[in-house]
């Protein structure tokens, strides 16, 4: 199984096409990266991002049509939840039905100089349609040294209370998983040591991708 990564590029009709062409292919997914899209400038020279979910562009319509295929969009928001909040909210409003993944805990740092990310990612549980991964703990623990403590107490109990069972969803971010203490085995035995519920740790580390993108095999 595998997620295509939206080529921004692509005019809206092309870009609706390609998803319809390789979801045939057997692909299950769409991943936005927003760090793809090209960077405008303002009247007064300020530089910035083209949004995701810009109007008769082919982001907003591939994400629509996510949602007609029941298709997951996956979102990277490498430097940071805020940069792109406006984006994801539009994106949320504009086709409920499509399944957004926020994935790495939503590049939610812990030691950030503000948990407002993290408190803007706890607000997007109320969209029904969100998911967060809990995924690439490394990059969100910052002096946090494996196993990470301060991640479960901090960003990992507040998401499973907020999102539920059912809205997370446990990954590695493998190969770089590789490179960190513990590497890949390490990864995978966190979600044993933090003593979740059989019912919990399922759908952590199955249950949801599995309604998501379909059974394994």
């Amino acid at each position: 199984k595998g997620m295509m990564l939206h080529d921004p590029s692509l005019a809206a009709d092309d870009a609706v096409q390609r998803v319809n062409d390789l979801a045939l292919q057997g692909f299950v997914g769409v991943r936005f990266n927003p760090y793809l899209w090209p960077t405008t400038t303002d009247a007064d020279g300020a530089g910035g991002m083209c949004a995701m979910s810009k109007k008769g562009q082919g982001g907003l319509a591939v994400y629509k049509r996510c949602g007609e295929l029941n298709f997951p969009v996956g979102i990277m928001c490498f430097k940071g939840l805020d940069r792109h909040y406006d984006d994801i909210l539009t994106l949320l409003e504009a086709s409920p039905g499509t399944t957004m993944i926020l994935d790495h805990v939503g590049f939610t740092a812990i030691d950030s100089e503000t948990d407002d990310n993290f408190t803007k990612l706890l607000a997007l549980a109320k969209y029904p349609s969100v998911v967060v991964k809990i995924s690439a703990l490394f990059r969100v623990a910052g002096n946090d040294p494996y196993p990470y403590e301060r991640v479960r107490k901090e960003r990992f109990l507040p998401l499973l209370r907020a999102y539920g069972k059912d809205r997370i969803m446990f990954g590695t971010d493998f190969p770089f998983i590789m490179e960190q203490e513990g590497n890949y085995e390490g990864a995978v035995n966190l979600v044993y040591m933090w003593e979740v519920d059989d019912e919990t740790r399922k759908a952590l580390m199955s249950g949801t991708a599995e309604r998501l993108f379909g059974l394994w095999g």
